[in-house]
């Protein structure tokens, strides 16, 4: 039944059932909630476990966006013996609020006769909130809140981003040349690193919902922006408060769509163009972020050049920063995959900085 698996180890449980810790059946439930992955996004990835006399008799997930809530698989496949079962869950069971495109959990755990509900954490959606546990208390059900509160809020890092500052999680990743540079000085930065890096990056790119760049990368390196085979490619959107994007750009490949930010009133063929306030010739970037949380992007990596990263970071927009940097120094050279590198690099931390050393090749 898609969304749901019997537990695989249930005889374990059932010889000494007392001695089970209840926050295995909560991680359990977090691991659940992980194979939703970005398939479930702009929602929160949840997991459900029943359990009862100290076993798990049925368990689901969110498994996509639209499709049945992690309560909803797990209650379908405990059927009746649902009835005085412990819900433990990674996030506080939905009551019924405008927008949701499935049947609200709460009552649905209401109607099942489940007798208590552990949940992770409350739902910061304002739509629930503690409705939903104020819900299941007044229909007699016992709740509790915080048993594996640290690793939930950890799954769903973009959701509560997107719920409470109402914009995306924010990703910051750049590459760097040994001497600090991410680009030639002709502009260039195709290849600072290699092939092993890149399909790294391929793969952040899938787990995305949308990669960011500026135009000064457009017409710089004409990316395509796509995960290359790596999953699903994101959203891919420009900052181009001019709209100089060339209409034969990589970027607006049919592969996957095209946002453009820009200050223009003009539309850019190929590409969905999306007009946000600018100052000093510079677009507000709050602003980009706040129309793409609307539009249900929850993650975003940041691969912009330096002026983008400069104004993520001006304003206090980024949540994390990955950095590549190669065994390579750039200054002097058009070429970044043609500059000096050095030959078996080396790497010793000394307090908290890091020195890198080796024979130039």
């Amino acid at each position: 039944m898609p969304g749901v698996k019997a537990f695989p180890h249930r005889a374990r449980y059932q010889a000494h059932p007392r001695r089970v810790p209840e926050i295995r059946f909560m991680r359990r439930a977090l691991a659940l909630a992980k194979r939703g992955g970005r398939a479930v996004s702009p929602n929160p990835m949840v997991g459900c476990v029943l359990v009862k006399s100290g076993r798990i008799i049925a368990e689901g997930w969110h498994k996509f966006f639209g499709g049945p809530h992690a309560e909803a698989a797990a209650l379908r496949r405990a059927g009746l013996r649902a009835k005085g079962s412990t819900a433990y869950v990674t996030l506080e069971p939905c009551s019924n609020h405008p927008g949701k495109k499935t049947p609200p959990c709460a009552p649905a755990l209401i109607k099942a006769g489940v007798a208590e509900v552990v949940a992770a954490m409350r739902d910061p959606h304002p739509g629930v909130n503690g409705r939903g546990l104020r819900l299941l208390r007044g229909a007699g059900i016992k709740t509790r809140t915080g048993l594996g509160a640290r690793q939930a809020k950890g799954l769903n890092k973009a959701f509560l981003t997107r719920m409470r500052r109402r914009r995306p999680y924010v990703l910051l990743k750049t590459a760097l040349s040994l001497d600090g540079r991410a680009f030639a000085p002709g502009g260039r930065s195709r290849w600072i690193t290699g092939r092993s890096a890149r399909k790294i990056v391929h793969q952040w790119r899938a787990g995305s919902d949308a990669i960011l760049v500026g135009i000064g990368t457009v017409l710089a390196d004409n990316p395509s922006l796509t995960s290359h085979g790596a999953g699903k490619n994101p959203v891919r959107v420009v900052l181009d408060a001019r709209l100089r994007t060339p209409r034969r750009a990589q970027v607006l490949s049919p592969e996957a769509p095209t946002w453009v930010f820009t200050a223009s009133s003009r539309k850019l063929p190929g590409a969905q163009t999306i007009r946000v306030p600018a100052k000093a010739g510079r677009l507000r970037l709050k602003s980009v972020l706040s129309e793409l949380a609307r539009r249900g992007i929850a993650t975003l990596l940041v691969e912009g050049g330096p002026t983008v990263h400069a104004g993520f970071l001006k304003e206090g927009l980024v949540d994390e920063a990955r950095i590549f940097f190669a065994p390579k120094l750039i200054a002097g050279t058009a070429d970044p995959s043609r500059a000096p590198r050095l030959r078996r690099p080396r790497l010793k931390r000394a307090g908290d900085d890091f020195l890198f050393y080796g024979k130039l090749s």
